[in-house]
Order: structure tokens, then sequence, then C-alpha cells
């Protein structure tokens, strides 16, 4: 994963208490990934929690799709500096996907079709925190934002919300994806800036 898209660049600050410190407010959607874009069409599309002892729990997409379905209306923050205020999602809470599953797990990680990796807490995920989204403004997820279905969890900068997202592995120790490994703070609040180590 050694290719960028445009965006990851610096911009102007703006003074808005919607906005985190250090964040401006964009009407546009940026696109930012590190490597090509995966086509994973619905068919092929899974998804896997996987305990810390090796259990499996997957669904396809007419099985995901079959569970309850929330809408969510949120904002989301980058960590390159640009919000997005009052976007509005489908998705599967991921309480739903971990209801019913035994584990001492204190972290996730987030797993990617392309191999992206992204550590989140299960305090964050859990309580109405987060989701897997698959439609975005009343449309299917579009490939680059993240389609079929991307992690969802809004009150982190955006890069823990895993595009492609296809599984979470549970773990007991809260350890580093991708970018946690090249320098990004290992949580991601954006109310406290927590960017970078």
């Amino acid at each position: 994963m050694a290719q960028f898209t445009r965006g990851f660049g610096g911009r102007r600050r703006e003074s808005n208490p919607e906005l985190p410190p250090g964040q401006y407010l964009t009407n546009d959607f940026p696109v930012l990934s590190a490597g090509p874009t995966p086509r994973v069409t619905r068919d092929e599309w899974r998804f896997t929690v996987r305990t810390e002892t090796g259990l499996d729990r997957s669904w396809t997409w007419d099985e995901f799709t079959a569970l309850p379905i929330e809408d969510v209306h949120t904002d989301i923050h980058c960590v390159t500096r640009w919000s997005k205020l009052r976007t509005h999602w489908r998705g599967v809470s991921v309480d739903t996907l971990l209801d019913g599953i035994d584990s001492a797990a204190v972290s996730a990680m987030a797993h990617s079709y392309g191999g992206y990796t992204t550590n989140v807490p299960l305090a964050d995920l859990l309580g109405g925190k987060a989701w897997v989204a698959f439609e975005f403004e009343g449309a299917p997820l579009a490939p680059e934002h993240g389609g079929p279905a991307r992690l969802l969890v809004p009150h982190l900068y955006f890069w823990k919300s895993a595009k492609w997202v296809q599984g979470l592995v549970l773990q007991v120790r809260d350890d580093p994806g991708f970018w946690e490994q090249n320098g990004y703070n290992m949580h991601g609040d954006p109310w406290l800036e927590e960017r970078y180590w």
C-alpha cells in the first residue's frame, strides 16, 4: 500500500463550534486511500467476526442486509483536517454483529479487502457508536468511499472507519493497525486532536 490519493495535504483552519480543533468544513466528500480501490461485488463480499480463540461468525451480503438496519445521522472528521457535517448513512450496528459472542477481547482489528487494517477499542465500537455501513445519502456506498460496505466509527477520525471492510478480529490487546504502525494515534479522538504519536 504505497500509493496515496490526493487530499493528504493540510488546508486552512476555521473557527466553528461544530468543528473539532484544527478542522475545516467541506461540502465535498474527499477520497483518501492508501493503495488502489478494491472492486468487490456483493456476491463476493463476506463479513466475518473472529474471536480471539479463532471462532468465526460470517455473513453473506444477503444475510448481512437481512439483519436489523439502522439510519445514522452524524458528522465525520478526517485526520487530514476536513470535516463534513450532518451526513446520512444506513448500516448494521456493530452491537448487532457482536451480540451473543463470548469474548474477553478489549479491542478489534478491522480488516479490509486490499489489506488495510485499523485497530479500534471495543468501547468505541459498542453502545451504539459504530456500524458497518452500506448506504450513504440514500444511495449504495460507492467503491471510492468504501463500498460495498465500510466500518463507520464517526466519533473517531475517519481512518478508523475502514473502507471495504470484510471483518473484525477480536483481540485481547489493542495492537496497532496500518496507520497506527506508521505514526497515527492508537485512538484517534478528533476533539482531543489525537492525530499522531
